[in-house]
Formats: structure tokens, C-alpha cells, sequence
């Protein structure tokens, strides 16, 4: 055994992201037997069709979803038929249950968009007044051709192996095939007790699920790989809730979310086969059954990696090996998307790794507000393990762990060529993004990643809002160099450069906001003694499980409060003034060397098409958890519309222009960085080099 140590933009249609993932999709006829290998009939691939919103498309009903459950077709299930009652379960990758209704359900949201994929027609959604539609996608009653069952699965939990995990809250529905030929799982979260819901009740309460619903969509929308949520019901059925931890329990409405995706096979999912963990002792509940292994490849590799297979169909370890390499490759695409729009996961357990590259698992997540490269959005990662900056570290780790559970197939010199491929499409993947993100896109320098990391720096320096302030360089206008080198300095490229410095100050924090926000985990006397036993014992140190690491966090946290807590605005504004006076005097220069060489007639076409490009890569609106709550809270109460709200808004997070139907409110809310969640600077200027933001 071993173990490596280590967006949409405005112009693309509704679905084109996920669209590109199912492209590889099969529609299957196989019926292989319970327990066989896979039927290697050709299948049949998903064709060109009407798309996914037009008139033209074929429709189904709640009552004719094309479902093909291939799934369950083709890997061993759990012998207990339709029994609930938690359990370890071996020799199984799936376990059939029974549905377990909830009272009175009824329609939180929907999103049409990710309902198209299922061919679902728009008016079924208010059928029978919304009722037969909320029973159906609430989980109380069966839709023709569904075939409910959980999936079983293990996982390393921040950093251990937990043994058996599965769905806990989660019901597998079917796979439905649409027009296209895309085949897509169908999924209830929060839909009851299953064989793997441990010492909880299976149920996901209303905060929970919009979060995750709306989430979902937004992710989408920005044009990061994810799982889309169909829709949001809510009940009167009434589960106990601690939120936070303090002996203070409450009931909650049990809500349930439709959840739709190629497939929700993660890396746990191979981790059942998994051997006596050295340090916590425990196995998978499939250990040893190379077999299921085998049968469990077969079916990810020919149902999402059918080029993969083809090209590989009687060679099993260069097949897997292929596969390895790919999935390694999807997942630094998606790290590095999640990284470009300060995205949080929060819990990236093996568990919560998608084997097809999609954001899975909406928990505890966040969007960075002011830029903080250790953030920490799950409030039980005392660590860090899963910080902002850690993401990309933790799922590389997460791919080892994973070519370990492979090893029977995979080789290690095999896993640690597509580690190496994992760093380089990350770093490849990043760099490309975040050059779009500054408007460089004409060159590409070697200088670059330099100038990137001291703009991170800065905006962390200041307190500067992650969002806002890549989105108030768009501000800023190119200027032609000077004869013999340097930069032109012109009244306009002046007044740009003005705007653009009081456009960053305007995101930077006040002294006041950021020591509220920077709360150290310890009181003074603790931190010292801590810092004192570092520098004598370090072992003693983690043996009390505290990082050295995490100590220095703690240290900076308090470095800054003392800096900070005696400094006025004023002061504050004039040295983060200076500060980025010299950030922005390198990125003018950077901005020179794009347009050296060009004809000056061109400078007007170069700096637009610099601007589309940043505001196609910048997005205005992002979901922030301050707004999240106040639609929580509003929803509570009975009033969905706060929710119904907040989903229209994400659907255009690039667009400058909101939407025709927004009204005054709304639009107030859009453009608050108080009192928004989907907030950003106002629009730039429609003449990259004069007028006033609008």
C-alpha cells in the first residue's frame, strides 16, 4: 500500500457547460444480469437535437420520464430489498429503499433550466395546483419508472479513513435519458433514513437545502462544473436541530432538493474495497472484493469515459490508467475555476470528489468577501485542512488517496504521472484564468504569475473584497508607450487610473471591519503559552493538535488587531492608497507591453476587447452568505419570494445589465456591498477611457 504526501459567460446557452461533461454520454439498451459484467452492446451516443429550451424540444410529464436505470443494472446490489434500517453493507455498491413521505410538501423554487435536462415539461411544475409535482420531487410519491436506492461509499474525513459512509440523506431516483440522448441521474437529498444514515434522521432541514439550491445553480451560471438542483420543497414535517452545538435544539421544516448530474459516483465510492487503515482501524465494507472493483470501473470508464474505453477495450490497467489521468486533469480545471471566483467548498473529503469533475456536496461553503487567502468557511475545520488556499493541495491529495484505492489497477508509476498532470493543467488552467481576469490577452509572459500573486497580496494587505476588486480593473484603460519606452499619460488614461484607484479603496475594509472579522481562536494567555511550548517542544505542540501553521495564523491574527485597532480610516485609506498606487504602476506597465508594437488607430479596439474579456471573467453578482440568511430567515416565515429573487440575479452573474424584470429593489439590493449577497462594483464606464461608472 502507498500513498502520495503530498464560468457561463453572457453569450453561451443556459446548459453550455454541462453540455460539454455529458457530451460523452451513452444511452444504453444493455440489461447485463445482476452481478454480471457489463453488456458491451454499442451503445448509443447522445445525438444533436433541438436545444435544451426550445419550443420544438419533446416534453415529458411527471408520469413518462425516459428512465433507464443502468446503474442498478449493471453493479451488485445490497441483498436487503427496500429496508431502511442502517447497516454495514458488503458486496454492494447499491441498496434498494422504500420512499418515506413527508407531510404536506409544497414548492420552495425550481429551476426550469436544470429541469429541461430531464425533458420535463414547464406547466407540470404547477400541476395539480404544484402539489403533484412537490410529492413527487419531495419524495412521497414514486415516479414511473424510478427505482429509489442509496449509494454506498467510504471516505477519508479531513485527513481519516471513516470506513463506511454512503447516502445518508441522499436517494438515487433513476437515470433519465432525454431528446439528446444525455443521460442524467436523478437525485433526492434530504429524502429520509437509509441503510447508511448512521445515528442521523436522513433529513435535510429548509436552511440547508436553499443553500445548496441556490448554490447549485449559481455555480452553474458562473460557468464552474456542478450539480445542478432541479428544485427546493418544504414540509410540515418537523426534525430537531442543534445549529449550534450549544445544547439548544430546534424544530425544523425536513425539506428535500432535487439534485441532477451525469452521475454522483465519487472517489469514496472506490474506497469500499479499502484494507485495515493503520491508523484508525477500519476496512471498507467491500474489502478484498477486487471483483466489485473491476465491475465498478468497467461501468465509470464506458458510461463517462467512453473514448477512454474504446481506445482501450482490452487492456485493463492502460484503460485505468487513462482514466486516472483524465479525471486528474478535470479536477485541477475545476480547483482552478473555484480558485477564480473565491469559492470555498468547505468539507473536501474523498467522499465529496465527484469522479466525472463536478462541485459536489454544497455544505458549509462560502464566496471570499474580502480577499483572505486562509479563509476557512466550515466552522468544524479547526485546522485549516480545507482553507481557501488549501483547496488545491487537498484535492491532489484526495487524487492519491484514490489512485490508492486503484491500486490493484493502477501502478505507481502510473498515479504519480497523473499527480504530475494534476500541478501542471492546475497551474496551466489558473494562470489562463487569471490572465483573463486582469484583461491580459494579447501576450502571455513569463512575469505574469508574479504579477498576480502581488495583486492577491495587495488586495490582502488592504482588506480588499475578492470579487469587487478584480471587477474595478475594467475601469482601467490601456495607454500606448512613450517613444523609447514607459507609458503614455494622457488626460483620459489619467482620469482612468483615478477612477480605478478610488474604485479599489472604495472595496477596501475600514480598521474596524477587519479586526470585527479577524477573531482569534484563543485569548492572549493561551496564544502565549502555546507560542512558548512551540519554540521548546514542537511535538508537544501537535500532540495537542495544533499546527505550527495554525499557531502562526493565530500569531498574524493578532499581529494585525494590534496594528489596526488605533488606526483611523483616514490613515487606513491613505496607506492602502499608496499601495496600490504601486501595484497598479506595474500593471500599467504590463498593460504597455500588450499594446507594444501596435498601431496607435488600434489602442480603442484593444482596450475594448480587453474590457469584454474581463467582464466576461469578472462576474458582478456573487451568492454571499449575508443574503443567503436573510432569504433563509424570509423563507422560514412562509415568504419564498426573497429565494425566487436571489435565483433570478445569479442567473447573470456577468452581465452588467441586470435583467428587464428587476425592479428598483432589487436592483438597490444588486448593488449594496452591505446589504446584498449578490453584490459588486457598478458597472465601468461604457468607454474604457471616460465617463463616470454607472
Amino acid at each position: 500500500m502507498w500513498v502520495e504526501s503530498h464560468m457561463l459567460t453572457p453569450h453561451r446557452c443556459e446548459a453550455a457547460v454541462l453540455q460539454r461533461i455529458s457530451r460523452t454520454l451513452q444511452a444504453s439498451n444493455s440489461a447485463a444480469a445482476h452481478r454480471r459484467p457489463i453488456n458491451r452492446r454499442p451503445m448509443a451516443m447522445a445525438v444533436p437535437g433541438p436545444p435544451l429550451d426550445s419550443p420544438s424540444r419533446p416534453r415529458a410529464t411527471l408520469d413518462s420520464l425516459n428512465f433507464d436505470n443502468k446503474a442498478l443494472r449493471a453493479l451488485p446490489l445490497d441483498r436487503e430489498v427496500h429496508q431502511n434500517y442502517v447497516r454495514s453493507v458488503a458486496g454492494a455498491c447499491f441498496s434498494r429503499i422504500k420512499l418515506t413521505p413527508l407531510k404536506n410538501p409544497r414548492l420552495v423554487a425550481h429551476s426550469q433550466g436544470a429541469l429541461d435536462l430531464l425533458d420535463l415539461c414547464p406547466s407540470e411544475v404547477s400541476r395539480g395546483g404544484g402539489r403533484e409535482f412537490a410529492e413527487r420531487f419531495g419524495g412521497c410519491v414514486a415516479l414511473p419508472g424510478s427505482d429509489a436506492a442509496a449509494h454506498c461509499y467510504c471516505g477519508h474525513q479531513f485527513g481519516y479513513f471513516s470506513g463506511q459512509l454512503g447516502d445518508g440523506c441522499a436517494m438515487y431516483l433513476g437515470e433519465v435519458v432525454n431528446g439528446r440522448g444525455e443521460r442524467w441521474e436523478l437525485q433526492l437529498k434530504g429524502s429520509g433514513k437509509t441503510p447508511y444514515s448512521r445515528t442521523a434522521d436522513g433529513r435535510k432541514v429548509l436552511r440547508s437545502s436553499i443553500r445548496e439550491f441556490l448554490c447549485s445553480e449559481a455555480m452553474h451560471h458562473l460557468g464552474v462544473p456542478t450539480t445542478r438542483a432541479g428544485s427546493c420543497v418544504t414540509s410540515d414535517t418537523y426534525v430537531v436541530r442543534d445549529i449550534l452545538y450549544n445544547g439548544n435544539a430546534i424544530e425544523e421544516r425536513a425539506s428535500v432538493i432535487s439534485r441532477i448530474a451525469p452521475t454522483f459516483i465519487r472517489f469514496g465510492s472506490f474506497e469500499i474495497f479499502k484494507t485495515r487503515d493503520q491508523t484508525t482501524e477500519r476496512v471498507g465494507p467491500s474489502v478484498g472484493r477486487v471483483d466489485i472493483l473491476h465491475q465498478l470501473l468497467d461501468y465509470t470508464i464506458e458510461t463517462f469515459y467512453p473514448k477512454i474505453h474504446e481506445a482501450h477495450t482490452e487492456d485493463r490497467l492502460a484503460r485505468t490508467a487513462a482514466f486516472f489521468h483524465e479525471l486528474c486533469c478535470r479536477t485541477a480545471r475545476l480547483v482552478a475555476l473555484w480558485q477564480s471566483v473565491g469559492f470555498c467548498h468547505g468539507v473536501l473529503n474523498t467522499d465529496n470528489m465527484s469522479i466525472v469533475g463536478l462541485t459536489i456536496d454544497y455544505g458549509p461553503f462560502g464566496f471570499l468577501n474580502r480577499y483572505d487567502p486562509g479563509h476557512i468557511c466550515n466552522g468544524s475545520d479547526d485546522g485549516g485542512r480545507y482553507a481557501y488556499d488549501k483547496q488545491p493541495s487537498v484535492c491532489r491529495w484526495n487524487l492519491a488517496k484514490l489512485a490508492e484505492a486503484l491500486s490493484p489497477c493502477l501502478s505507481r508509476e502510473e498515479a504519480e504521472e497523473g499527480l504530475k498532470r494534476y500541478d501542471a493543467e492546475f497551474q496551466k488552467a489558473y494562470l489562463e484564468k487569471m490572465r483573463k481576469k486582469l484583461g491580459l490577452v494579447h501576450k502571455e509572459l513569463p512575469d505574469d504569475s508574479d504579477l498576480i500573486e502581488s495583486f492577491l497580496d495587495t488586495m490582502h494587505k488592504t482588506g480588499c473584497d475578492f470579487t469587487n476588486g478584480f471587477y474595478s480593473l475594467s475601469q482601467l484603460s490601456i495607454s500606448m508607450p512613450k517613444e523609447g519606452g514607459g507609458e503614455g499619460e494622457g488626460e483620459g488614461g489619467k482620469r482612468s487610473l483615478e477612477q480605478t484607484v478610488d474604485a479599489l479603496l472604495d472595496q477596501c475594509a475600514s480598521p474596524q471591519e477587519i479586526v470585527k472579522s479577524t477573531r482569534p481562536g484563543m485569548p492572549p494567555h493561551q496564544l502565549s503559552m502555546f507560542k512558548m511550548l512551540a519554540q521548546q517542544n514542537p511535538e508537544v505542540l501537535r500532540s495537542l493538535g495544533l499546527s505550527p501553521l495554525a499557531l502562526q495564523a493565530e500569531l498574524e491574527k493578532t499581529e494585525t488587531i494590534s496594528r489596526l485597532k488605533n488606526t483611523s480610516p483616514e490613515d487606513k485609506r491613505a496607506s492602502d492608497r499608496k499601495l496600490w498606487c504601486s501595484w497598479l504602476k506595474l500593471y500599467r506597465h504590463r498593460l504597455a507591453e500588450e499594446v507594444d508594437g501596435m498601431e496607435s488607430d488600434a489602442l480603442d479596439k484593444m482596450n475594448q476587447v480587453r474590457r469584454d474579456v474581463m467582464l466576461q471573467n469578472n462576474p458582478r453578482f456573487i451568492l454571499r452568505n449575508h443574503i443567503l440568511q436573510m432569504a433563509i430567515e424570509q423563507a422560514e416565515k412562509g415568504d419564498n419570494s426573497e429565494v425566487q429573487k436571489i435565483q433570478e440575479l445569479s442567473k447573470h452573474p456577468y452581465s452588467h445589465i441586470l435583467p428587464t424584470s428587476t425592479t428598483s429593489a432589487e436592483l438597490r439590493m444588486a448593488e449594496s456591498t452591505t446589504s446584498s449577497a449578490l453584490v459588486a462594483t457598478p458597472s465601468p464606464s461604457p468607454s474604457p477611457s471616460s465617463g463616470n461608472p454607472l
